[in-house]
């Protein structure tokens, strides 16, 4: 085997592990967005709490 064949085949695994890495960042953000997603949807669901200008009195 020439050393050309070796470096092809390295190249070839740390491309196939970067592809890997990058799949599983993607995979990642996007579980990230969805739960902001629905946490912003379930915010906007929640009906909105009356603000008192006046201090409470005891």
């Amino acid at each position: 085997m020439s050393s050309k064949d070796t470096r092809s085949e390295e190249t070839k695994r740390a491309d196939a592990a970067r592809a890997e890495r990058l799949a599983e960042q993607l995979r990642a953000n996007l579980r990230r967005r969805k739960s902001q997603s629905r946490a912003r949807k379930a915010a906007d669901a929640d009906p909105p709490r009356s603000h008192n200008s006046a201090p409470e009195q005891d």
